[in-house]
């Protein structure tokens, strides 16, 4: 089958054909099969070949196998199942041995060529539903691309689409069937500050009222009925702690009455007794695993880490739920009008002030109560014994996310730069920086020397750090020294910010074709003393500067404050938000007036 000229542009692969066959039989039974024929132009395009599937006890791969074909369709091998690679999800955790993955590890010998690939898997899990991406990454061409379901009509089958923003996608219904197709869809570039994959393209959800999960049969009809399943079915029995922790955890309460304290004592607990070990929602299956093994073994996945900080909560008194979220700096809620099993992690929410604070069960550094950009800003379901709501975790705001930086500098006839500067992070900036901390001296220095790169033959005196977690803020302290900071060959000319500049400007496109994110927000505020030389005036110095717009605001002023110190003040605050593709070139306009802002240079000359 020849591939249009078309599909070839901007692309790494191209999915010829794609075909996913669904048969619900019972609320116990569902059978999966796919044929995937895919040509691969490149390397790039290897991470597309998606040969994989994951089974337990309750999902089984009937068949896999695969076949490679060169650029002129002669094969070339011949991949049976016993040629993938077939481990455990986890290894080395004896707990998790049930869940398993077998996947195609093939390293080709040329480009183009084309893998056609089959599995059937059945499973009793009818609570997960292949969701369809009709084009799943960028770079990707579909030739041609089908899905269809057969279900029974009294296991309440639902579906929900979206992104469909042109006709390209077929649907087809008949009785107790639906289908999707998709032909000659073209590949698509990836665009700087685009928003993530999932948020620009199309894809069906779907979906049981009445489904089978882990021997458990489940409604999800409603939120409040699908998180009674939940807590009824997946964690009640899970909650049995030996007596000795719980005598060790009330021990450690003692007397403590307010909830959110006996909290951070339950938290700090956690955090020192378990580590995290990485298993996927969906793969390791919902079930945590007993917190009793947690008590014993130390360690467990955000399911199991999460139940175990619930139930020592609870044994002392706190109320505290857990929480399914969609974990990941790009950010994905749960959908509120569809009910089904969604969200890829688990937290713990607390009640407090009419909302929640959320617990990181999977950290052993977070600060409680502080969840960073993988869980901010986002709606999750927390499920209560008796029902359950969608909830939105915290938002670190431009206002949270702030850095200060202070500093006092001091330009010697050299033009040398001796400096004391000190940085406070909080929100999303503290997230950025806190493990800074537990790095080596050498790998500190490095990494300031990378965050200050503009400053030639930085020498760093010492380094200062405090991670104050009750605050949740990052303080910095360094004394460094720049050789040559300012030039001298007709006086003293440098840069006025020495310690904050920002250089990013979006590139440029000749016609864009995606909106663009600016998922995170922040704001510093940078406040620099600097004395020069006695015997030296102004020669030329800018303006202050004012540059206000829909994306932010930036301020920069110079003041004397002797007859050879200044006073910089800069201040940028840059808002997040989603922004039509028509506005991109306003954005680049305004990230350029930052950027030259933020190189402005002084000049002084010698007082004859």
């Amino acid at each position: 089958m020849l591939i249009p000229k078309e599909l070839t542009e901007n692309a790494n692969s191209i999915v010829r054909k794609q075909n996913i066959e669904i048969n619900i039989l019972s609320q116990k039974l569902m059978q999966i099969n796919k044929l995937k024929v895919i040509t691969v132009l490149n390397s790039k395009g290897l991470s597309n070949i998606d040969a994989i599937e994951y089974y337990d006890g309750s999902t089984k791969v009937k068949s896999i196998e695969a076949i490679i074909y060169n650029s002129l369709g002669v094969e070339l091998k011949k991949i049976k199942r016993k040629d993938f690679i077939d481990q455990s999800v986890a290894d080395g955790f004896s707990v998790y041995n049930d869940n398993r993955m077998i996947y195609l590890d093939y390293t080709p010998t040329e480009y183009p060529f084309t893998l056609v690939y089959n599995s059937e898997v059945e499973t009793s899990n009818t609570a997960f539903i292949p969701t369809w991406y009709p084009i799943d990454d960028y770079y990707e061409s579909v030739q041609e691309s089908s899905i269809s379901i057969k279900y029974l009509p009294n296991l309440g089958f639902k579906f929900k689409e979206r992104n469909f923003t042109d006709d390209k996608i077929k649907r087809i219904e008949s009785s107790q069937q639906i289908s999707y197709q998709v032909d000659n869809y073209l590949a698509k570039k990836h665009e700087e500050l685009s928003p993530s994959f999932i948020k620009n393209n199309p894809s069906v959800l779907f979906g049981l009222d009445f489904f089978n999960l882990e021997g458990h049969q489940g409604n999800a009809k409603n939120w409040n009925e699908f998180s009674s399943w939940i807590y009824n079915s997946l964690l009640k029995d899970t909650e049995a702690l030996p007596e000795m922790t719980i005598s060790k955890i009330k021990s450690l309460v003692g007397t403590e009455k307010d909830p959110i304290e006996k909290a951070k004592i339950v938290y700090k607990f956690v955090q020192e007794k378990t580590r995290y070990v990485s298993i996927q929602m969906g793969i390791g299956g919902w079930k945590p695993m007993l917190a009793s093994d947690v008590d014993r073994l130390g360690y467990g996945d955000c399911k199991a880490l999460s139940n175990y900080t619930r139930v020592l909560l609870n044994s002392v008194g706190v109320e505290a739920y857990y929480t399914i979220i969609y974990g990941g700096n790009s950010k994905q809620n749960i959908l509120e009008d569809f009910v089904a099993m969604q969200g890829n992690h688990a937290i713990l929410s607390i009640p407090y002030n009419k909302g929640f604070i959320s617990l990181e069960c999977t950290s052993q550094t977070s600060p409680f109560g502080f969840n960073g950009n993988f869980t901010d800003d986002r709606f999750a379901l927390v499920v209560k014994p008796n029902g359950g709501e969608i909830v939105k975790t915290a938002d670190y705001n431009e206002e949270k996310s702030k850095q200060i930086v202070k500093a006092n500098c001091k330009i010697n006839e050299n033009g040398d730069l001796i400096a004391r500067l000190n940085y406070k992070s909080s929100g999303i900036q503290y997230n950025q920086k806190s493990q800074i901390e537990t790095k080596s001296k050498e790998t500190q220095e490095l990494h300031y020397k990378e965050l200050l790169n503009w400053l030639n033959a930085l020498k760093i005196n010492s380094i200062a750090i405090k991670n104050d977690k009750e605050s949740i803020e990052f303080i910095e302290d360094l004394d460094i020294i720049v050789p040559a900071y300012a030039s001298i060959s007709n006086g003293l000319m440098f840069n006025l910010n020495v310690f904050n500049r920002t250089s990013f400007i979006p590139q440029r496109y000749r016609t864009r074709l995606n909106s663009f994110e600016i998922d995170t927000g922040f704001l510093d505020e940078d406040e620099v003393e600097i004395e020069i030389p006695n015997g030296y005036i102004v020669d030329a110095k800018p303006s202050d500067i004012v540059i206000t717009d829909k994306f932010g605001v930036y301020k920069m002023e110079l003041k004397s404050i002797a007859d050879n110190k200044l006073l910089y003040k800069r201040s940028y605050l840059l808002n997040k938000g989603s922004y039509a593709k028509e506005e991109y070139e306003n954005f680049r306009s305004f990230s350029e007036q930052v950027s030259r802002a933020d190189n402005a240079k002084i000049i002084f000359k010698r007082n004859l």
